[in-house]
């Protein structure tokens, strides 16, 4: 049963944050209006969605708690691994309890967290721990829900792991925009994070850069040459990505890798081990042989409370209220000062350093420009070739392609029977089925939106 603030807030809850939306101060929106209604929005009327409850969801979860937004969602499709506890403070791997024999009394543990839904351990946390405070859980994939799921909140923070989960929000989130409605632009707040390196950025859809104009950014996926590992590993991770890549299949056949599963990842470390004592090559570890078979990425606790809010001190501080997450999320809800425009970087591994910058909208952005995207082939190009280009291509990075015209199918992905009969034009070039400056379009399901493209040959 739902119970009102009066019950559930505790004396001076708000005396800090009431510092701020009490007056205006000289950073302040113009169309900040100060005093009850602000408060008001901010404790019963926003609605915030939050995706990913991993290492910095959780920090984005009871920060925005503690600032005072009280109807928070949160998605998550992972379940909790024993592996998160060192950083994901939301979760616990054992519970204390007090077993009782005769006259005698035992202290012993139960399992508690390690196994369940991210999400729902997360939200019961929050709630339990923050009075007043409602997160609804939804333990499953955020292409599981529809637009009109996405219309009911005021903006949307992504604490993910995963450039694919990204994009998918980012362009559902443009596509969600009806200039005749301004009530359809959600906010977009995404903050990432590696090692001690980490960013936080601010989208409003349609209006500024989204995710896919950033997407030359990214650094590429760590990839060894076939040929390296196989011959002449000079590296641990050769070794190890030798035993999974090459070996594993060779000795167990279909039996499929499973990277959670302790009993594979010992044969692997075995396996690599063996095979870097043949090459005099030190480093393999259980740590680094999980890290590149599931190409961890990693995350280190403080990196990741500084991206939520920044809960440091001193000579970090100024910079630090430009950008973090949960700042933002609380000068977009109550105009209480000007928010990011629109990039922030923060690099920690040689000292402290942070930037602040505008990152410009794309026109031939495949998401939110207009413009079709202008590549130049060889008249050889093939079909087969083009894919591997439109997979690897920085500003594209587009998996499992699709292609086609608006007369002929190129090549199909799937359903498998339309695979098969587009499968002999991979071998033909591309000049042979699209004319000079005539335009493709590409998809993939994995992505909302299609890529245009205007090729030209030489």
């Amino acid at each position: 049963m739902a119970t009102s603030s009066q019950d559930t807030d505790w004396q001076g809850r708000y005396f800090h944050v009431d510092q701020v939306l009490d007056k205006p101060g000289p950073r302040t929106d113009p169309a900040f209006l100060a005093g009850d209604g602000v408060k008001d929005f901010l404790r019963n009327q926003a609605k915030i969605l939050v995706i990913g409850a991993g290492g910095l969801g959780c920090e984005i979860l009871a920060n925005l708690a503690l600032t005072g937004f009280k109807d928070i969602h949160v998605i998550d499709m992972d379940t909790i691994d024993i592996s998160n506890l060192n950083r994901q403070f939301l979760f616990r791997y054992c519970t204390l309890n007090t077993s009782k024999v005769g006259n005698l009394s035992y202290l012993g543990t139960r399992p508690k967290d390690v196994g369940q839904p991210k999400a729902t351990v997360a939200a019961e946390f929050i709630m339990k721990r923050v009075p007043g405070v409602k997160v609804t859980p939804y333990f499953g994939k955020i292409q599981d829900k529809d637009d009109d799921y996405y219309m009911q909140f005021n903006l949307v923070i992504c604490g993910l792991d995963s450039v694919e989960a990204r994009r998918w929000m980012n362009a559902t989130l443009v596509n969600l925009v009806d200039p005749e409605n301004p009530e359809s632009l959600k906010p977009l707040i995404d903050g990432g994070t590696e090692g001690f390196k980490g960013q936080a950025r601010v989208i409003l859809p349609t209006i500024t850069s989204c995710y896919e104009c950033s997407l030359d950014m990214l650094n590429k996926p760590t990839a060894f040459p076939i040929c390296t590992i196989a011959n002449t590993p000079r590296l641990p991770e050769h070794c190890i990505e030798w035993a999974s890549v090459l070996e594993w299949p060779r000795v167990h056949g279909d039996k499929k890798l499973d990277t959670d599963d302790p009993e594979h990842i010992g044969w692997l470390l075995k396996v690599a081990s063996a095979r870097a004592k043949e090459f005099n090559i030190e480093g393999v570890t259980w740590s680094l042989t999980q890290g590149v078979v599931k190409n961890i990425i990693p995350a280190i606790a403080s990196t990741n409370a500084i991206i939520s809010v920044y809960r440091i001190l001193g000579y970090l501080l100024d910079s630090a209220r430009q950008a973090a997450c949960c700042n933002e999320a609380f000068k977009i809800a109550t105009s209480s000062a000007a928010y990011l425009n629109n990039y922030f970087m923060l690099i920690g591994t040689d000292g402290v350093y942070s930037y602040t910058f505008e990152h410009e909208k794309r026109d031939d952005c495949p998401v939110c420009g207009g413009e079709s995207l202008e590549l130049a082939l060889s008249s050889d190009f093939t079909v087969e070739q083009l894919i591997e280009l439109l997979v690897e291509k920085q500003d594209i990075q587009i998996k499992k392609p699709s292609l086609s015209t608006p007369t002929t199918q190129i090549y199909l992905q799937a359903p498998p029977q339309l695979e098969e009969a587009t499968r002999p034009n991979l071998t033909k070039k591309v000049s042979e089925i699209v004319p000079n400056e005539g335009e493709i379009t590409v998809t993939a399901s994995t992505l909302p939106f299609s890529l245009s493209l205007r090729v030209t040959f030489s």
